[in-house]
């Protein structure tokens, strides 16, 4: 079984199995059709299409962040339409290391299928090693896939109120430094961060070809992020709740226990003009 990572190779060995269930994630916040389209044009084969939008994440509420978790029966469903059985291995690969992937990975986990894995490197090092590629749109026959929520790997604003200033949690934010910094914000309407986060950008779990880096490292890296706090009682965010599941893959991989997510993160934080804002 694969819970974390998997390679091109590994991923190339199983690609025939029919027990395995390949998910293309691809997805562009400024084209949101983007992603659907270059699966039609080039995929690996075998991959299903999941759109971020529309099977992963549910519809924007006048309380929630810009990519809130769906109903607990349209995500099953989505999920079964992608032909995933309960025992089914999956594997999610992207285009953008892992930044977009990395929620489906997540959320197959938060309701109880461990069996999921990130293809490091994605598409980018499966085409970079010449593999084949396919274009059209595939299907899969209907998955029994069915799950339960697990709402400790979760957070909400209520909560993460109550924790800003903790001497016993941490707050990783898992956007560039300069939006966590408040000094530029290219997608929500404030700027700035939630007060006492620390910031660990998503890319700087990849080395410069785009996959992850070795787990001793990563671990090492946490570790010096966290300090004396412990892993699982930290809290991951970025600016919608997807890039924050970069972190949480980093850390499974590195044999770290997973903080809880803020699915809301830091577009839901804003929508209370009370709650307050850090800066630099």
């Amino acid at each position: 079984m694969f819970k974390t990572l998997i390679s091109t190779q590994e991923l190339a060995d199983h690609l025939n199995d029919t027990d395995w269930v390949l998910i293309d994630c691809r997805f562009d916040l400024a084209d949101k059709e983007w992603g659907e389209e270059e699966y039609s044009h080039l995929h690996i084969p075998g991959a299903v299409y999941a759109h971020l939008e529309k099977d992963i994440c549910g519809p924007i509420t006048p309380t929630s962040g810009r990519h809130p978790l769906p109903d607990g029966k349209v995500f099953i469903a989505a999920m079964q339409r992608l032909g995933v059985n309960n025992n089914s291995q999956v594997v999610v690969y992207d285009a953008t290391g892992g930044g977009m992937a990395g929620r489906l990975w997540w959320q197959l986990k938060f309701y109880g299928h461990e069996a999921v894995a990130l293809l490091n490197g994605g598409l980018p090092k499966w085409l970079t090693e010449g593999r084949d590629t396919v274009g059209g749109i595939e299907t899969n026959p209907m998955g029994d896939f069915t799950g339960t929520p697990d709402e400790s790997m979760i957070i909400s604003t209520e909560e993460m109120k109550t924790l800003m200033g903790s001497k016993k949690h941490a707050i990783i934010d898992a956007r560039a430094p300069e939006r966590f910094r408040g000094e530029v914000e290219p997608i929500d309407v404030v700027a700035g961060s939630i007060p006492g986060a620390l910031n660990r950008f998503y890319s700087d779990n990849l080395d410069k070809n785009g996959q992850f880096l070795p787990a001793e490292s990563l671990k090492t890296a946490f570790e010096a992020l966290l300090g004396s706090l412990k892993p699982q009682e930290a809290v991951a965010y970025c600016g919608s709740g997807t890039t924050a599941c970069h972190n949480l893959v980093a850390m499974a991989y590195a044999g770290l226990p997973m903080p809880r997510l803020y699915v809301g993160s830091w577009s839901e934080w804003i929508r209370n003009p009370n709650n307050p804002v850090g800066k630099g």
